[in-house]
């Protein structure tokens, strides 16, 4: 399975952000949440409508557009 079957991108739902499909969770919010700490046991108690795949796909997805960034030298 890949991320897109679990990301999706709409601009009438959560200003475009990129979400979990069927929910109003955003990548960013998953994201936010672990670097502050919270284990993903925490992040799926807390929002019961999440599962671990969907937050390794938000993993992978932030992987991917990281990896298409063009950097430009200063």
């Amino acid at each position: 399975m890949t991320y897109k079957e679990r990301i999706a991108v709409d601009p009438d739902i959560m200003i475009g952000k990129p979400i979990i499909k069927g929910t109003r969770i955003t990548v960013e919010l998953i994201l936010r949440k672990l670097s502050e700490g919270m284990t993903i046991d925490e992040l799926l108690e807390a929002y019961p409508n999440l599962t671990k795949e969907d937050i390794f796909a938000a993993l992978s997805y932030s992987a991917d557009v990281i990896a298409q960034e063009e950097l430009i030298a200063s």
